[in-house]
């Protein structure tokens, strides 16, 4: 079976220690994460965990399975690149005479949709959301021109499907702690 793409969406309630207990499953098994993104939910009380990794098929079901196990985690589902959508934002800190005197670079990051978020004398930051190609590629456009300093985010993913999982978790609270819900 060959790696893949795989997003690891989990809700679980905010306690401490519990991204430490979830990043010891993957280090467990020799398993990378390539990002990491954890903020509120839709749902009052609720964080989402949004994890990438490269993995077969196999392995991602047997993670989810023990992320599911944690005390703290509602819910746990992974997603292929084609059931959601994602994005990513990226900084790009250059110096501003390098805009300044090439209007090559302001074009440039006018096609890709760079917005200036800062701008300084000594230099200026641009924001690129977009997917990891994209950035990717404004990160190589802009290395010619004295890239200061560069940093992405992790992936923030919603799944395509139109009911969500606020829905689920409403239904879940209601419910008799004891039973199951499907999502």
């Amino acid at each position: 079976m060959s790696k893949q793409a795989f997003t690891i969406t989990a809700y679980a309630e905010d306690n401490v220690g519990l991204l430490n207990r979830i990043s010891i499953i993957f280090s467990r098994r020799k398993i990378n994460i390539d990002s990491l993104n954890s903020s509120p939910s839709e749902v009052e009380g609720i964080h989402r965990f949004t994890i990438l990794i490269h993995e077969t098929i196999d392995m991602i079901k047997k993670v989810v399975r023990q992320i599911e196990k944690q005390v703290e985690v509602l819910k746990a589902f992974y997603s292929t690149d084609d059931e959601i959508i994602w994005q990513e934002m990226a900084l790009y800190k250059i110096p501003t005479d390098e805009i300044a005197e090439k209007v090559k670079v302001e074009r440039l990051l006018r096609e890709f949709g760079a917005r200036a978020v800062v701008i300084r004398k000594d230099y200026t930051v641009f924001e690129v959301t977009g997917q990891r190609e994209e950035t990717d590629k404004v990160l190589k456009v802009l290395e010619p021109y004295g890239l200061i300093e560069f940093v992405r985010s992790g992936r923030i993913a919603i799944i395509k499907a139109s009911k969500g999982i606020h829905d689920s978790l409403i239904e879940l609270e209601q419910r008799d702690p004891l039973e199951h819900i499907h999502i």
